[in-house]
């Protein structure tokens, strides 16, 4: 089962936050060991120059082999990874290096690189608490473990400034996350209103739809929650593009819409223009983009017969067969102009029926486990009337 495509505009933002954070990480590398092993040697305090250990160097040559590694992997939209291959091969290399220049040496244990101080205050760029972690917890564990084999309390000391770099960076991280939580919740208000407002005015034009579409997304979400693949942010979304399935049919003319007998084949194909006219007027609004298969293919069919695209089985996009079991409950309990409502019992029969040619089997197994639930709202709705 696939999962959705991550926000294209928070894909954007991590790119450009990485670039600049590996830009800053490998000039503060390079800077700091150029003045203090060759400019502050030669020209300050007059001894030969160098890095101390030739194990540097190796250093050098990895971290810098990274660099094609990170953007081939930004290329395939991996980006996500880069930091962490950077951070911790940095720290896995930096333990080496102290090892091999302190160990059976009379020289007395300095911390090493100030890029070590420059991941730590700036972990929290990323908005990523499991990043941040992953920064300090390992940067502690880099000088405990290199002062357990070198057998030296010397380690102590950047132990101790790591924390206190640490704190601060914790508490910017706080605030990240709080301004960008707010800024996350404006969004999705406003997104919501919207959603509401086009829901709103699609009931106002066919009276018999009222109600669907809130039915549909209740139903669908159940649902996609007990598949347990989706992410609480990915079902948000995921429920607004439920909402929005039946957007396209404001382009269907009200005597095909509201007709009280059976439609003819003409106005039958009338009818299934709705979900590409209603995928094409949303497939520009971010906060929908990664979910315009919900709004497409939700009439598609497990085997084939469905439309627009005769999709068959797992090229269906998964959000839109579980749509499409949401729908096909909620319109075969629902009264139309042309029919009454079917008792609730019936249409989970139905739903069963359809297993493995209108329907996922897979899926059609775990709506049996949710119909409670189902029955539940279809049961609050009936309430209401």
């Amino acid at each position: 089962m696939r999962k959705m495509r991550k926000n294209s505009i928070l894909s954007s933002e991590e790119k450009g936050t990485l670039k600049w954070f590996l830009i800053l990480f490998y000039l503060v590398m390079v800077v700091y060991d150029v003045f203090y092993y060759f400019i502050y040697p030669k020209y300050i305090v007059h001894i030969p120059v160098g890095l101390p250990s030739k194990f540097g160097y190796i250093v050098y040559i990895i971290m810098f082999a990274l660099i094609p590694v990170a953007i081939y992997l930004s290329k395939k939209e991996k980006q996500s990874s880069v930091k962490y291959i950077v951070v911790i091969t940095f720290i896995i290399l930096s333990i080496g290096n102290d090892v091999t220049y302190y160990y059976n040496s009379s020289f007395e244990y300095k911390s090493g690189n100030m890029v070590e101080m420059f991941v730590v205050l700036f972990s929290p760029i990323f908005v990523n608490k499991r990043f941040y972690s992953v920064v300090t917890l390992g940067t502690m564990v880099r000088f405990l473990l290199t002062g357990l084999i070198l057998q030296s309390s010397d380690v102590l000391f950047p132990v101790l400034y790591t924390s206190l770099f640490a704190i601060i960076a914790y508490i910017f991280l706080s605030r990240f996350q709080s301004y960008v939580s707010a800024v996350k919740n404006s969004y999705d208000e406003q997104l919501e209103g919207m959603v509401k407002g086009v829901i709103a005015a699609l009931e106002l034009k066919d009276p018999y739809t009222r109600g669907h579409s809130e039915r549909v997304a209740n139903y669908a979400s159940s649902l996609a929650k007990e598949v347990k693949v989706f992410k609480n942010e990915d079902l948000m979304a995921f429920n607004y593009a439920c909402l929005l399935h039946d957007i396209g049919k404001v382009n269907i003319p009200d005597h095909i819409l509201m007709k009280p007998s059976k439609l003819t084949s003409e106005e039958f194909e009338v009818i299934k223009t709705h979900p590409v006219v209603g995928a094409d007027a949303v497939k520009n609004v971010e906060g929908l983009r990664g979910n315009i298969c919900v709004i497409r293919s939700h009439h598609e069919r497990w085997d084939g017969k469905g439309y627009p695209d005769q999709l068959k089985g797992e090229d269906i996009p998964l959000l839109a067969r579980i749509v499409a079991i949401a729908d096909a409950f909620d319109a075969m309990t629902s009264s139309r102009s042309y029919r009454s409502a079917l008792p609730a019992e019936e249409a989970y029969n139905r739903i069963i029926e359809g297993r493995g040619t209108q329907f996922d089997p897979d899926l059609v197994t775990v709506f049996q486990k949710v119909y409670p639930t189902w029955l539940e709202i279809h049961e609050s709705y009936v309430s209401r009337i």
